[in-house]
């Protein structure tokens, strides 16, 4: 997930507002809402209208939301999980297949090929996995259907103005069904935030276009703070004092590694908020790298 599935199930359980959750007959009702604020932004009333056409809920993002389960893998298995042998020698193809475009990126902006290949295997394992729901409705049915009216009302103007700026259809932008979207799993107002034209053809392209993909996460990660030149840490012995800036993470405990991290750590939190994935991108990215 990204910028992000995290921060799209962290705004789920926290960024309540009040009242109950909408019944389905108040769908359309719901809508004529965001219709109204999103051409106060801006969004023209043809795009919000031919996108809302026959637009109805969809009752499977109502289910998984209702059921998000707990994060219950320890950190061993976490970083087993996502740093695989098949995943470090499909990246190490990938870096060099795409090398020439990741060697300007890196030249321009001082963000190693490494480091987009992991973020671009981690999000959505190098653009095999990237969802199959149309973000628009699954960001409306969010607003709509339950009781994060506010948030996902937000993202759900968000996605209209990406389909009226981007020249792009409502079935062409997919995603998870929390609305994170494309090859690196941005939620719509991350996309507006920080997508990238990265071929120079006037359109942000995170779906089907890799120079798009990977400017996106280069710039992301530019805006997060990444510092040319510094890696985002490393294992270290107990009792290591913290690099400057950084600090001493210890994902599995008293008893297990120790790592020294960086501020481009910090870099990494940005993107998700949790050290079980800034270290399996930061080790996964070694690995390619090697």
């Amino acid at each position: 997930m990204s910028p992000l599935t995290r921060t799209i199930i962290l705004a789920a359980t926290t960024a309540l507002t009040a009242g109950p959750a909408l019944a389905q007959n108040d769908f359309q009702a719901c809508l004529q809402n965001i219709r109204t604020d999103a051409i106060q932004q801006g969004v023209p009333a043809p795009v919000i209208d031919t996108a809302f056409r026959g637009l109805t809920p969809d009752q499977k993002v109502i289910d998984l939301d209702s059921r998000q389960p707990e994060f219950s893998l320890t950190y061993g298995k976490y970083v087993g999980q996502s740093v695989t042998p098949d995943r470090i020698a499909k990246g190490q193809q990938k870096m060099a297949q795409y090398r020439p475009l990741l060697d300007a990126l890196e030249r321009e902006y001082g963000v190693p090929p490494q480091y987009l290949i992991s973020f671009w295997g981690m999000e959505t394992n190098y653009g095999t996995f990237m969802g199959d729901f149309q973000a628009l409705r699954s960001v409306a049915t969010l607003a709509c259907m339950t009781k994060r009216v506010a948030f996902f009302s937000g993202e759900t103007i968000a996605a209209l103005k990406i389909l009226a700026n981007n020249h792009m259809s409502s079935p062409q932008m997919k995603g998870s069904w929390a609305g994170a979207m494309g090859q690196c799993q941005f939620i719509p107002t991350s996309f507006l935030a920080y997508a990238a034209d990265g071929d120079g053809d006037g359109r942000a392209d995170i779906w089907t276009n890799k120079a798009d993909v990977f400017a996106s996460i280069t710039n992301y990660l530019r805006a997060a703070g990444w510092r040319a030149g510094e890696t985002w840490g490393r294992e270290v012995s107990p009792g290591t004092a913290a690099a400057a800036g950084g600090r001493i993470v210890r994902p599995a405990g008293a008893n297990g590694p120790v790592y020294s991290t960086t501020r481009n750590f910090g870099a990494i939190l940005r993107w998700n908020q949790s050290d079980f994935f800034a270290l399996a991108v930061g080790l996964l990215s070694d690995r390619i790298g090697a």
